[in-house]
């Protein structure tokens, strides 16, 4: 099956600025792919890219089988986008907005455009320049998804939203994957994403530290706690894959990955240390522990994590 979107040994610098380093990924279609990464760590210049708005130094990206470089406006037609701060036209109304949209795409997108402002409470005389931040976001979500495009893209879409609106718009998310179509999401809400993504990608400082599957990563990963003695104490050998670890004193605490936790418990016993926290970490405790390790040891490799750059669609 042929993915949504595809990126090949992308990188872009701006200056001495690396954007995006070596970046491969593959997302199926039908699925909700959620770029997590702090402000600045590439997931923006990924989009820009993606959609033909930048051109990268080396690599290529791809979107609905079509090459960002040389397709860009075809890409952009065929594509639903909400930007954080999307342009709209500040004199129209939002059913004028609508109207004009319209005029670029088949016939049904006014009557979508309609049903989708309708649903959003949007009040079609309102002009946009009264709206709020988050009213502006609807219109700009019912302008990118009129179309009912195979791909909708959103560039951090909740950033300043309040809750009740951020929640709505993430909401709709799952509408869109459940008809077969896909979503690319870049956020650093994590705890909002954490509620619609069916894959997570991390990108730290332009170089993709994890792809996989959000209920996959959730499921093997675990929070180990461990209070030594004292500070001399070493503490014992972690049976799995260790995505981070951070001292604080005598107090440790590790990510792990595949744990085993029956040879965990029989190591402290055989030391006759204490027995350790074990707990299932959200997917913002997963997020943070990659992060501290990354900025500890930055060229580390990261198959600590499973990176396959093609995760298949197993809904």
């Amino acid at each position: 099956m042929q993915p949504v979107v595809k990126f090949k040994n992308l990188s872009k610098r701006f200056g001495q600025t690396v954007a995006l380093n070596d970046v491969t990924l593959e997302i199926p279609p039908g699925v909700v792919c959620a770029v997590l990464g702090a402000n600045g760590a590439g997931k923006s210049t990924a989009i820009r890219i993606l959609l033909g708005l930048d051109k990268p130094d080396a690599g290529f990206a791809e979107a609905l089988g079509m090459d960002s470089k040389t397709h860009a406006l075809e890409i952009r037609g065929r594509v639903g986008y909400v930007a954080d701060q999307p342009p709209l036209y500040e004199w129209m109304t939002v059913a004028e907005i609508g109207w004009f949209a319209a005029g670029f795409y088949p016939t049904g997108y006014k009557a979508e455009y309609d049903k989708l402002t309708t649903k959003f409470d949007l009040d079609g005389k309102q002009k946009i320049a009264n709206l709020s931040k988050g009213m502006r976001a609807k219109v700009a979500l019912s302008l990118a998804m009129a179309h009912r495009p195979e791909l909708l893209i959103l560039d951090e879409p909740t950033s300043g939203l309040d809750p009740l609106v951020r929640r709505e718009f993430l909401e709709s998310m799952i509408d869109v994957s459940a008809e077969g179509r896909s979503v690319l999401l870049s956020s650093h809400q994590v705890s909002e994403v954490e509620r619609v993504a069916d894959i997570v990608a991390i990108l730290l400082n332009g170089k993709l530290v994890c792809v996989e599957r959000l209920d996959d990563l959730k499921r093997d990963t675990t929070e180990v706690a461990i209070s030594m003695p004292d500070e001399t104490t070493p503490p014992p050998a972690m049976p799995g894959i260790n995505l981070a670890h951070v001292s604080f004193g005598h107090d440790h605490v590790w990510m792990v990955r595949d744990l085993n936790e029956a040879q965990l418990r029989e190591s402290c016993r055989s030391a006759s240390l204490p027995e350790p926290q074990i707990r299932k970490p959200n997917l913002e405790d997963i997020l943070l522990a990659i992060l501290r390790e990354y900025r500890r040891d930055p060229l580390q490799k990261t198959a600590q994590v499973k990176t396959d750059t093609a995760v298949e669609n197993h809904g």
